[in-house]
């Protein structure tokens, strides 16, 4: 993609890359984890595609502006009460305080994604974090007769990077539509 960004004096041609893009969210990813909660993520292997994934509590937030689409924070319960315990600074983390948590972290991740991009790119616009609960599938995978559960369905184009600490307590997945 192309756009023209206006600087003091005139406009310049600015190139932005998906790669540009996924390098920036995962450095957010970490800043965040590192500066909020003093925690070292992992990153993992970086699929150029969405994959269902198996989460019990999502953070969603839109991005808007020069490009426009969503980050998704996906993560099992016991890694949202770890990082609830730890952002929320509580000794226990019961439903109200994941939502609390969760929504903070989206918000913060996409915040600092917005902050990175916005000053190597251009404008950039974040909605409220919606926190969701149940299964991530793409629309195009077919609605299992016998699940009954919750499932939440996305679109199929993006990025889907797993994260973890070292010693496994945390693991989440990070998932960027743009």
């Amino acid at each position: 993609m192309l756009a023209l960004h206006y600087f003091q004096g005139g406009f310049r041609l600015a190139s932005i890359t998906f790669e540009e893009i996924m390098f920036t969210i995962m450095s957010a990813t970490q800043d965040t984890f590192k500066s909020y909660m003093n925690i070292d993520l992992l990153a993992g292997k970086v699929e150029k595609k969405v994959e269902p994934v198996d989460s019990d509590v999502t953070g969603i937030v839109g991005i808007a502006g020069d490009r426009v689409g969503y980050i998704i924070i996906a993560t099992d319960k016991a890694s949202a009460q770890c990082v609830a315990k730890e952002l929320l600074m509580v000794d226990e983390a019961d439903e109200e305080c994941i939502r609390d948590a969760m929504g903070e972290l989206a918000n913060n991740i996409a915040g600092a994604f917005k902050t990175k991009y916005h000053a190597q790119y251009g404008s950039v616009a974040l909605g409220l974090p919606l926190v969701v609960s149940g299964q991530l599938r793409t629309v195009s995978d077919p609605p299992d007769e016998s699940d009954q559960a919750a499932s939440i369905n996305v679109q199929c184009k993006g990025v889907t990077i797993p994260f973890k600490t070292a010693d496994g307590t945390i693991s989440i997945t990070v998932m960027v539509y743009m």
